[in-house]
């Protein structure tokens, strides 16, 4: 009986001892949370997608609440709640957030099933990330689209499909909340984030193939060639050419498309602007005649015959008068 009583002594004493380290363990490497964290993540949307640059809305809610202590909001933003939520957060934790405008998915390639014909077949497994790595994939760019799907499993929203005529992922406008996601799984960085700009109206070169353009050319027929023509028409210097490769800033862009009418491969897309009208020769006007006085007409007046006259020689005359 004594050594059952000493048992339960004993293991008592330990845990009695056990408990103590630990509740001072817990109390001198406890970490503090701000309650405030817990708030902001209950209002953002809770997807995780990692668009605002952070692991998760959890690292972002914490790195607001950090931005708040320093005074600014500035480079934190939602692209899943939009400014709606960012608005809600600013209000909880009494901060003005600067108002930016609304970013899409846009794919930079043209490469349809006419514009870029298949050279090759692949027969593995189909993704983009596999397909890169063995080299240019079934056609002869090696820049343009791979067509597998990567971007679509990606995406969390259902906002982006592959369209089974040109072979080319479609980004739905109204759904893409601008997280990134096909952006990041992309291997060939076809993908980028715009402005969606008004009307959701936006322009931007479809290409980023940098070959030379006779090579780019002979890959697809839509590729941009790097001829320049869009630099000299834009009057905003938001076009540049980089590795024959136009680029054009949406931050200097104005819309005036004056450099989708140059360019020779229609590289350059414009969705959801109303058709071109094309550009007609105006016929030359007539030049006025200078003003002179007017004069009296007049008739022409009827052709008389003058009246032959038969002349005689002074000889014959002589000779009569002596007669």
């Amino acid at each position: 009986m004594n050594f059952i009583l000493t048992a339960v002594l004993v293991l008592g004493g330990i845990a009695l001892i056990a408990a103590v380290v630990l509740y001072i363990c817990s109390k001198k490497f406890a970490v503090y949370e701000d309650p405030r964290v817990g708030q902001v993540t209950a209002v953002l949307p809770g997807a995780n997608c990692g668009g605002c640059g952070y692991p998760g809305c959890s690292g972002m809610a914490d790195a607001l609440v950090k931005g708040a202590d320093k005074g600014s909001l500035d480079g934190l933003f939602c692209p899943v709640g939009g400014a709606d939520v960012m608005g809600q957060v600013a209000d909880l934790l009494g901060m003005a957030i600067a108002n930016s405008d609304p970013m899409v998915a846009v794919v930079r390639c043209n490469g349809t099933c006419e514009n870029r014909p298949r050279i090759a077949q692949y027969d593995g497994l189909t993704t983009c990330a596999v397909v890169n790595s063995c080299g240019a994939g079934e056609t002869a760019c090696g820049f343009g689209c791979l067509g597998c799907g990567d971007c679509v499993a990606a995406c969390q929203f259902d906002a982006i499909h592959m369209n089974p005529e040109t072979g080319l992922p479609e980004v739905d406008d109204d759904k893409c909340t601008a997280c990134g996601g096909c952006v990041k799984a992309c291997p060939r960085h076809i993908i980028e984030l715009r402005k969606k700009g008004p009307k959701n109206r936006r322009v931007f070169v479809s290409c980023v193939n940098k070959d030379k353009g006779p090579v780019a050319m002979k890959a697809c027929k839509a590729a941009c060639i790097g001829c320049g023509k869009c630099v000299k028409e834009c009057k905003f210097e938001a076009i540049t050419v980089e590795n024959n490769l136009s680029y054009i800033d949406f931050n200097k862009c104005r819309l005036c498309r004056k450099c989708v009418a140059v360019c020779p491969t229609k590289a350059i897309h414009d969705p959801n602007f109303p058709p071109m009208k094309p550009k007609t020769e105006e016929a030359p006007k007539p030049v006025a005649a200078p003003a002179t006085k007017a004069e009296a007409p007049k008739a022409d007046a009827p052709k008389v015959d003058a009246p032959k006259v038969e002349s005689t020689p002074k000889t014959e005359e002589v000779k009569e008068d002596k007669a």
